[in-house]
């Protein structure tokens, strides 16, 4: 017996009474319509069976300790991702692709010390970051620069180093201090002398001592004529000098011996 083809009406009311089956959500997690919740269980990593139309992703209070490239699943409409209290140590640069639509990212009470700004370069419409209760000893100003959407970025609770390393990160919080409501809770952990020091409390004549070593190409290219230049010349001074000294002595001794030709004899 032939099959026989549906006409086009019936099979469109088929699909509708029975729409093809919609991403499955991840067994330790809990979801609705756009929402993923997968707080406190005891996760190690990222869920990679997330619908694609998750704008929403909760992962709190687990212990993932380290973001590797590509860690997320392309989530075109995520808006919201939260990592906070977790035990985060280091997140790859490309960890954070195809999360473009993100604009609020939690990853506080974690173990982060160290952050690149090329970690942050996907997310160009992030407006809110929360880096709040790390082990960030400094920050370097590219990784809010990297961020061109950014409206609020917190950064309490970090063990901050007031030396001149902090200058850089002191001089971008001084212009946008609108960026950072809770400013005023940052404060020195080292040196002893400055713990519990407010930050935003340092003026210019903190930073005096402060001197930029850096070089430009021209002054590397200077210096590495000049080094060798002077390491030659220092040579043929020791040299020039040395062959006068000999030579003085040498002429002391002829007179000497000249004028008492007994003591002088050849061995």
């Amino acid at each position: 017996m032939g099959c026989r083809r549906l006409p086009g009406p019936v099979l469109a009311l088929l699909l509708l009474l029975h729409p093809p089956p919609s991403a499955a959500c991840p067994a330790a997690c809990r979801c609705t319509p756009g929402e993923v919740d997968c707080s406190e269980r005891g996760l190690l990593g990222v869920p990679w069976s997330l619908s694609a139309n998750t704008s929403a992703l909760w992962l709190g209070y687990n212990f993932i300790t380290v973001l590797g490239p590509r860690s997320f699943p392309p989530l075109p409409g995520l808006r919201l991702l939260s990592l906070a209290h977790n035990r985060l140590e280091l997140i790859h640069p490309q960890a954070l692709l195809g999360l473009g639509a993100l604009q609020e990212l939690d990853l506080s009470h974690n173990h982060l010390s160290v952050l690149t700004p090329d970690t942050f370069l996907p997310l160009t419409s992030l407006a809110t970051l929360n880096l709040g209760s790390n082990r960030l000893g400094q920050l370097e100003p590219g990784v809010p620069g990297a961020l061109p959407q950014l409206r609020a970025l917190l950064l309490q609770d970090n063990p901050w180093v007031c030396s001149c390393s902090i200058l850089p990160l002191w001089r971008w919080l001084s212009h946008n201090r609108e960026k950072v409501p809770e400013k005023s809770l940052l404060r020195c952990r080292a040196p002893e002398q400055l713990n519990k020091y407010p930050i935003m409390a340092f003026g210019d004549e903190s930073f005096r001592q402060c001197q930029d070593t850096s070089l430009s190409p021209q002054q590397y290219i200077s210096s590495f004529i000049i080094g060798p230049f002077s390491f030659m010349a220092s040579i043929f001074f020791c040299t020039f000098l040395g062959s006068l000294v000999v030579f003085y002595h040498s002429l002391r001794r002829d007179s000497h011996c000249w004028r008492r030709p007994r003591v002088c004899r050849v061995h």
